[in-house]
């Protein structure tokens, strides 16, 4: 019984010890998998808005510079960005998304349902959309109502109601206007710019007809449809993300418009220039003043639980928001960023200093 005894103790003792070697081993195991997943990335990699992108672009090559190795930046429009950013948290997930216009209460939701439950929001400044041409074509001055009517799918008729868009030249509009052929080459429906352009231009346009003045009052959703649709004739041509690709288009037949942020005007003012709306040129002095009424607030979203995870992530905020960088004679606003007042960049800084999460 003794032999017994002590030979079942030994075995029990040995299972124990064989148990809590397995369970040391997993754990260690486990962070190792964690820390693999951790430095899985050295490098930022920040996604979304064309329009913000050569601003990013800059600070990346500045942080690249001085702190760390530069971070990839990718052009997917401001929607695409969002839907990248918003899938979740990790290294297989980008880290920051550019955004040329806020986040959408959907991304938000889409974020949080993904475990992307803290985002900082870094308001960089502000831009202008321009409706731009060959730099070698006439002046031509527009009103929003008049974009809206070249534009739209569906325009009011002489009795009020809705018709196909009958316009094909520009003075089928306004006899004012050049008689040549509409032809406006534009963003995508996931671009940011795209959300812009409509919101400042189309509804306003639309909603200077009575007719759908009364729609909009009594079927805000029907409005917006009016408003919101693009025609699919010729008119208007959905040209991508690729703004250079617009230029060049424009450069090679001047009669035709290009429809995208100031800050691209910006670099490429020899080849293209932006027409007045409204009767207000696009030019910096006139968007910071908010003279030039079609302009818009810019976004940088940053997943705060990347912090301390990826290498540089809040050195790479910092220098977004620097003096350096974002000051009134800071390298962003030399190429074409329209800088925010002091008091709500002084806002932004201590929203990225102290990691301040969105609340929606």
């Amino acid at each position: 019984m003794l032999v017994r005894s002590v030979s079942f103790n030994i075995h029990t003792r040995e299972k124990i010890m064989l148990k809590r070697t397995l369970l040391t081993a997993t754990v260690a195991l486990a962070a190792i998998a964690t820390a693999s997943a951790a430095q899985a990335r050295d490098q930022i990699r920040i996604v979304g808005s064309s329009t913000v992108y050569p601003f990013t672009t800059a600070v990346a090559e500045q942080f690249g510079k001085s702190a760390g190795k530069t971070p990839v930046v990718e052009s997917t429009g401001t929607g695409g960005g969002m839907k990248l950013f918003c899938a979740g948290v990790g290294a297989d997930h980008p880290d920051l998304s550019n955004a040329s216009r806020a986040i959408k209460k959907s991304e938000f939701e889409m974020c949080q349902k993904n475990g992307v439950t803290d985002i900082i929001e870094i308001k960089v400044g502000f831009d202008g959309i321009t409706f731009s041409h060959s730099k070698g074509a006439s002046d031509v001055a527009l009103t929003k109502q008049q974009i809206f009517l070249a534009l739209a799918k569906e325009v009011p008729g002489a009795d009020g109601k809705m018709v196909p868009n009958p316009n094909k030249l520009w003075s089928d509009i306004d006899a004012s206007l050049p008689a040549k052929k509409i032809e406006v080459l534009g963003p995508p429906p996931t671009s940011g710019t795209r959300d812009a352009f409509v919101e400042l231009v189309m509804r306003p346009g639309a909603k200077s007809f009575e007719s759908l003045a009364a729609l909009r009052k009594d079927d805000k959703k029907a409005f917006r449809t009016v408003s919101d649709t693009m025609r699919e004739d010729g008119g208007f041509v959905e040209a991508g993300e690729n703004d250079n690709l617009i230029v060049q288009k424009l450069e090679a037949n001047p009669d035709a418009f290009g429809i995208f942020g100031y800050s691209f005007l910006e670099e490429n003012q020899d080849k293209i220039k932006g027409a007045a709306v409204e009767g207000v040129k696009p030019d910096f002095d006139a968007i910071a003043s908010g003279e030039y009424k079609v302009s818009r607030p810019l976004f940088v979203y940053a997943k705060k639980q990347h912090v301390g995870v990826i290498p540089g992530m809040q050195e790479f905020m910092d220098e977004f928001v620097s003096e350096n960088a974002m000051g009134e004679d800071g390298y962003l606003p030399a190429k074409g960023l329209i800088p925010l007042p002091e008091d709500e960049l002084a806002k932004v800084r201590d929203a990225v200093k102290n990691g301040t999460g969105l609340a929606m």
